[in-house]
C-alpha cells in the first residue's frame, strides 16, 4: 500500500488525485479519509458504483481509510432492509470498510448539541413557516426571499422552542430550525436553509427516541468532521451545497474540516437513476422488485449476471470528470461482455425448440462427445455431451425458403452441429396448421466431430442438443427496459417517463439446455454457445431459470434503438 509521506506519493491520473496530492504536500491532512454515505432509502445503482469506487480507489492508492456511514435522517423513508442490500452490494464489489461501518443516527446528540449552539450564537431560529410558506418566501434567482417574521426571535426563545420541539409539545410541521444566513443571497441553499424539522415517526434505530430529525445537509458536513473525513467526495448537484456544507463547520469553528470536491454523476442512456423513479417502478408493478434483471441496480445487474470485475472495468474506463455528460449503455453491456467472454464456461442451450431426427442414426445409441468448456482455456476442461438420433435444434436455425446468403439448414442443404457430425435436410414435417413441426435428416458417420471427411466445404454450423439428455429450463430473454435513450423524458407534453418502457424487455420462453447446467449453483454465469451470455437465477433457485445477460453482440446497434 503507498505511503502518504509527501515524498512518496502516488501520480495522479484525475483532477480529485491531483487536489488530493496538494492538501497532502501542503500539510492540510496527514492521511487520506474517505467515505462513501448513502441515504438507506432505496437500492444502490450503477451511478453510486461509480462514486463508491472512486472513493475506495482513492483509499487504496493513498493509504488512507475509508468509512462506510448511513446518513439515516430521514425515518419515513428508510428501512432496515436498504442497510442490507447497500452492504451486500458493497461486498460484492470487493469493497471493504473493515470496522469503520457509521451512522448519522450516532451522532444526533452531538449534532443537537451543535444546533443549540448555533441558537446561541444568533445564527439559527426556530421558525413557524409553514414548508409552502417558506418556499413561497425564499424568492428566486431574480428576486431576493422575504425574512420569516421569526428570524429577529431573541435567542432564550428560539432555545426553548427547539427544547419544547425535542420533548415532542409540537405536531409534525409546526416548526422548523433554519439556519440564519442571508435570505439576499445568490445561492438558493444559503436563504436560510432548515436544520432540524418535526417528525413523529420511528427511527428504525433510535426507536421513538427523537421526534426532531436534522436535515441532510446539516447532518452531512458535520458527521464527515466527527469521522476525521478528509475529502467529501460527491457529485455535482451537490456543488451548489458546498457553501452551505463549509459554513456549518466554520459557524460551529470545528477544529476538523474536510473538503467537499465533486465530479460528474454517471448518467447512462436508456436508464434512469432517479432513485425516486426506480421506486416507482417498483411500487407500481412496472418490473418485479429492486433486484428485477432490467433495473440498473447494483442487486438487479448481479441477478442479470454482470461481473464485479465488469463493473470495476466500466468505472475505469469512462473515468472521472468535472462535467455531467450521458454515457451509451453499450459501453457496460461491452464492458460484460468481455469479462465473460474470458471467464464464461460454454454450454449449449436451444431456447426456441425444433425437433430434428436424424433418420440413420440408430435408435438408442448415444455417441458421446468431449466438449471443450472454454475454447481458449484447456485448462477448463471438457464436458461430455450425448448426440442421439432426435435433437432440438433452434427454430431460427431452419428456412423452408432460405435467402441467397442464408448459411444455416433448409431443405436439401448440410450442416455442422456442432462438435457432432454433418447432417442434411431431406424432409420438412408439418402439423395441420402448416407450421414446421420436424425435420428430418441424414448424417454422414464419417464426419464425428463435425469434420468433413472428405474436405468439402459446409458453411453453416448449428448448436443444438440431445432430446433424450437435455434438461428443460425456463429462459428470460431481458432486453434494455426502456426503448429511448432518454428515457426521462416524456415522449409528450404531458407524459411521464412510463410511457417510455420497452414492451418488449421481457420475453420468458421454455426451452431445453445441456444437463450439466442442472448442476450449477444459482448465480453461474456461462456462455450458451451462439446466443449469448447467461446466468442461473438466485430467486428461482428451486427450479432451473436462465436470465440473458447480454447477447454475444450489440443487436441494439443494429435495430436502431429500437427493439
Amino acid at each position: 500500500m503507498p505511503s502518504t509521506r509527501t515524498t512518496d506519493l502516488p501520480e495522479p491520473t484525475h483532477f480529485i488525485e491531483e487536489a488530493i496530492v496538494e492538501d497532502l504536500r501542503a500539510g492540510r491532512y496527514d492521511e487520506v479519509h474517505v467515505r462513501f454515505p448513502p441515504e438507506p432509502n432505496g437500492y444502490l445503482h450503477i451511478g453510486h458504483a461509480k462514486a463508491i469506487l472512486i472513493n475506495w480507489s482513492i483509499a487504496r492508492r493513498f493509504g488512507g481509510k475509508f468509512n462506510l456511514r448511513f446518513d439515516d435522517t430521514d425515518p419515513v423513508k428508510e428501512d432496515p432492509e436498504y442497510v442490507e442490500a447497500i452492504q451486500r452490494d458493497l461486498r460484492w464489489l470487493g469493497v471493504d470498510w473493515e470496522d469503520r461501518l457509521y451512522y448519522a443516527s450516532d451522532y444526533f446528540e452531538q449534532l443537537y448539541a451543535w444546533a443549540e449552539q448555533l441558537v446561541r450564537k444568533g445564527k439559527a431560529y426556530v421558525c413557524s413557516l409553514s414548508a409552502e410558506q417558506v418556499s413561497a418566501w425564499r424568492g428566486d434567482f431574480h428576486t431576493p426571499g422575504r425574512p420569516s417574521p421569526d428570524r429577529d426571535r431573541p435567542v432564550e426563545e428560539n432555545l426553548d422552542l427547539l427544547r419544547r420541539m425535542r420533548a415532542g409539545e409540537f405536531p409534525d410541521g409546526a416548526y422548523t430550525l433554519r439556519a440564519k444566513i442571508d435570505m439576499a443571497a445568490p445561492n438558493m441553499n444559503l436563504r436560510d436553509p432548515p436544520m432540524y424539522r418535526i417528525k413523529h415517526a420511528h427511527h428504525f434505530r433510535q426507536g421513538d427516541a427523537w421526534c426532531i430529525y436534522p436535515m441532510y445537509d446539516f447532518a452531512h458536513g458535520q458527521s464527515d468532521s466527527i469521522e476525521g473525513i478528509t475529502h467529501s467526495l460527491c457529485t455535482l448537484e451537490f456543488e451548489d451545497h458546498r457553501p452551505l456544507y463549509e459554513w456549518f463547520l466554520d459557524a460551529l469553528e470545528l477544529e476538523h474540516k474536510p473538503r467537499q470536491i465533486e465530479f460528474a454523476r454517471l448518467n447512462l442512456s436508456y436508464t434512469v437513476m432517479s432513485k425516486r423513479k426506480l421506486l416507482q417502478l417498483v411500487e407500481e408493478g412496472h418490473v418485479d422488485g429492486w433486484d428485477d434483471p432490467r433495473m440498473p441496480t447494483l442487486a438487479g445487474l448481479r441477478r442479470r449476471g454482470y461481473t464485479p470485475e465488469s463493473i470495476h472495468a466500466f468505472c475505469e474506463r469512462i473515468g472521472v470528470a468535472k462535467r455531467n455528460t450521458t454515457i451509451d449503455v453499450a459501453l457496460l453491456e461491452h464492458a460484460v461482455r468481455e469479462h465473460l467472454n474470458e471467464v464464461a464456461p460454454r454450454y449449449m442451450a436451444v431456447i426456441r425448440p425444433l425437433k430434428l431426427v436424424i433418420t440413420n442414426f440408430p435408435e438408442g445409441r448415444t455417441e458421446w462427445i468431449d466438449a471443450p468448456i472454454h475454447p481458449e482455456d484447456p485448462s477448463a476442461g471438457t464436458r461430455r455431451i450425448g448426440l442421439t438420433r432426435e435433437l432440438w435444434i433452434e427454430r431460427d436455425d431452419f428456412r423452408e425458403v432460405p435467402f441467397r446468403k442464408w448459411r444455416r439448414l433448409a431443405p436439401g442443404r448440410e450442416v455442422r452441429l456442432r462438435y457432432g457430425c454433418l447432417v442434411t435436410c431431406d424432409e420438412v414435417v408439418k402439423d395441420e396448421s402448416g407450421e414446421v413441426v420436424e425435420l428430418r435428416c441424414t448424417w454422414d458417420p464419417e464426419s464425428k466431430g463435425g469434420r468433413s471427411p472428405d474436405g468439402r466445404k459446409v458453411k453453416g454450423t448449428l448448436h443444438w442438443v440431445s432430446a433424450e439428455h437435455a434438461v428443460p429450463a425456463e429462459i428470460r430473454l431481458y432486453d434494455r427496459l426502456f426503448r429511448t435513450p432518454d428515457p426521462a423524458t416524456p415522449p409528450e407534453e404531458g407524459g411521464s417517463f412510463l410511457d417510455n418502457l420497452n414492451p418488449d424487455s421481457l420475453e420468458v420462453v421454455e426451452g431445453y439446455v445441456e444437463p450439466a447446467l442442472a448442476a450449477l449453483e444459482p448465480g453461474s454465469r456461462v456462455q450458451f454457445e451462439r446466443l449469448g451470455y447467461f446466468c442461473r437465477d438466485t430467486r428461482h433457485a428451486d427450479r432451473l431459470v436462465w436470465n440473458r445477460t447480454v447477447p454475444l453482440r450489440d443487436t441494439w446497434s443494429r435495430r436502431g434503438g429500437g427493439s
